[in-house]
């Protein structure tokens, strides 16, 4: 039952809304005899479907509700995975093909914010428990990759998703499409996400401090909640930085984590730190291009790392995986954009406004669910999530 902030969500009830995703969207639609579990779900493990048509229990009270208890939940889940096959047996059509996909990538979405949930649980828990006991980092070390930087000249390209429409397997949201033209100036980017001692770097030259390198809404953030440090940072006299990083393994000095990728910042942080370097964040055209001439790979939720690890090749690299990237774009419709008919329209287009993306992944995204246009989003203010820096010009 535990939810730690507004942003995050219990366990309990990511297990019952993907389950409900399912019994919503699939089988009252598309399995005429199915019977629903209890009809109060439908109402209590909504999130925003507003087109439902009942009323939405506000998102930081989840935790409040005690019932039903997890064995209920649990026997939701397994009345609806039986109905699913049934389905299956009978063989799905083309529309509940589609909703299915769709259900798979949402519940993979779960997964990756079940972690991020856990991980905010743990650090605000007195207790600090880790939720994973190994080394962080492997045994060898090598030296980090120098920051460089890599050309690419201007001109019109195409970013979104070239999505096969004929083929209900063929899978991307929504807010990937249409393919469109867009022109690029020439511009560089570096070869890698910004590291800790990089951050730190910038802390120390008293950045948090300095109202000249903040955007005005990021600035009166700061003042507010007191931000001198990364989320999950706190002074630690012990480690010879005087910081230590909570993580998924626990707690750990900083010196240990200084050349992995600084993570669970804001993106007024991220910009703040960007105009500190002279540099900028990428827009999200350029950060496609870029990343549609690399492969998927990197250190995904696969790798069993649960954090950012330090850049060790040549190129550019952690496009994918360690954190999701910042970038200067708005979140907002690409040209002809159209959402998904009826209540799925909900999923992302009523989100278009306030909110920046964000590109690549992280070390808890499904190695399957990311790819180069994929677009997530969130408030500049965020910092639950694991996201970080990539810096251009």
């Amino acid at each position: 039952m535990v939810q730690s902030c507004p942003e995050a969500s219990p366990m309990k009830w990511h297990q019952a809304h993907t389950t409900w995703f399912f019994e919503t969207f699939v089988l009252r639609p598309f399995l005429k005899e199915y019977m629903p579990f209890r009809e109060e779900f439908q109402w209590l493990f909504n999130s925003y479907y507003n087109s439902l048509g009942q009323e939405i229990p506000e998102k930081d009270l989840r935790s409040a509700f005690s019932r039903p208890s997890l064995d209920e939940v649990l026997a939701f889940r397994s009345h609806v995975d039986q109905a699913m096959d049934r389905l299956f047996a009978r063989g799905a059509e083309e529309e509940s093909t589609r909703r299915i996909v769709l259900g798979v990538n949402h519940e993979q979405q779960h997964q990756e914010l079940a972690l991020t949930d856990i991980k905010h649980a743990f650090f605000s828990n007195p207790l600090t428990p880790s939720y994973k006991a190994f080394p962080l980092l492997e045994e060898k070390q090598l030296p980090v990759s120098e920051m460089a930087w890599h050309s690419f000249d201007g001109g019109l390209v195409e970013i979104g998703y070239p999505l096969q429409l004929d083929d209900p397997f063929d899978f991307c949201f929504d807010n990937e499409t249409p393919r469109h033209n867009v022109f690029l100036e020439s511009f560089r980017i570096a070869n890698r996400e910004v590291t800790c001692r990089e951050y730190l770097e910038f802390m120390l030259d008293d950045a948090y401090a300095r109202p000249e390198l903040w955007l005005s809404d990021g600035w009166d953030v700061v003042k507010r909640a007191v931000w001198q440090a990364p989320l999950y940072w706190r002074r630690g006299a012990s480690d010879e930085t005087g910081w230590r990083v909570f993580t998924l393994t626990g707690w750990r000095g900083l010196s240990e984590l200084l050349d992995t990728p600084v993570c669970h910042i804001s993106c007024f942080e991220a910009d703040a730190f960007a105009r500190w370097r002279g540099c900028r964040l990428p827009t999200e055209a350029e950060w496609e291009y870029v990343a549609s001439q690399t492969s998927v790979q990197g250190n995904l939720l696969q790798t069993g790392k649960l954090h950012p690890i330090a850049a060790r090749g040549i190129g550019i690299e952690q496009m994918f995986g360690d954190c999701w990237e910042w970038t200067a774009s708005a979140y907002t419709g690409y040209p002809g954009y159209k959402p998904l008919p009826g209540a799925l329209g909900e999923y992302n287009g009523k989100f278009m406004s306030g909110q920046m993306i964000l590109r690549g992944g992280s070390c808890v995204t499904p190695a399957s669910h990311i790819r180069a246009t994929y677009r997530n989003f969130f408030p500049p203010a965020t910092r639950w999530q694991f996201a970080g820096i990539r810096l251009a010009t």
